[in-house]
């Protein structure tokens, strides 16, 4: 508990510090590279302040070029900054509208190119749907958390649809990945903190066009599983 607090006493003013950072370099970048680099800074540091390391296989099966969808589980806080350390390319987040609106985060989202999604109702969620889709074809990869939130004892989730649907809309290849040990760093709605090792795997992309969408989601799935360390 102490180690927590004593934590969010440096994670905020330097979360504060860097989203300002990238809004101020997003004013002289509009390819997103400048906000990319304070969102690895930022997780680089938050890391290493937390005590946590992160060990990453199969990078070598992340296509060099092109755009892709990765999609992989959720287990905790620091699965962002693990991600952004392991991903070996330029990449955004697809995150909730709500948290764009949040002042300076917000900003330092969109500096950072981050795809904003609209779910407050169907109509508005298929619109920024499409519009995700459209900004992934035309070469931007994304991250997605196909659960939708984070799990209690580290068993997959059933997934959301709209990760898949989204995939089959830009039809882009999906790079599976499983994260294994975020949980026991900082477990769910728990004010705890334990230094440790976040291991983060990467799959061999799966096509996306043309595949229907429960067996993509499936093999999604499979993926994912196959790597998962549930205790």
């Amino acid at each position: 508990m102490l180690r927590a607090r004593l934590y969010l006493f440096f994670w905020v003013p330097f979360t504060l510090s860097c989203s300002l950072a990238a809004v101020i370099g997003g004013l002289f970048d509009a390819t997103g590279k400048a906000g990319h680099a304070c969102a690895r800074f930022w997780s680089v540091w938050s890391l290493k302040v937390a005590g946590i390391k992160v060990a990453v296989s199969g990078q070598e099966l992340v296509p060099a070029g092109g755009p892709v969808i990765y999609m992989g589980n959720h287990q905790g806080n620091f699965d962002i900054n693990a991600l952004t350390v392991a991903i070996p390319r330029m990449f955004s987040w697809i995150a909730k509208e709500e948290l764009f609106r949040v002042p300076l985060f917000g900003a330092a989202m969109r500096r950072a190119g981050y795809i904003p999604l609209d779910r407050s109702d169907g109509r508005k969620a298929l619109k920024s749907m499409a519009q995700a889709a459209q900004r992934i074809a035309s070469g931007t990869s994304v991250v997605i958390f196909p659960e939708g939130t984070r799990t209690m004892d580290g068993s997959l989730l059933p997934f959301k649809r709209g990760a898949f649907l989204l995939a089959a809309k830009a039809g882009v290849p999906i790079v599976p990945f499983t994260i294994n040990g975020s949980r026991e760093r900082n477990p769910r709605n728990r004010l705890e903190l334990y230094p440790g090792t976040i291991s983060v795997s990467f799959s061999a992309p799966l096509e996306s066009a043309g595949v229907p969408e429960s067996e993509l989601m499936e093999r999604v799935r499979e993926a994912i599983a196959a790597k998962l360390e549930v205790m």
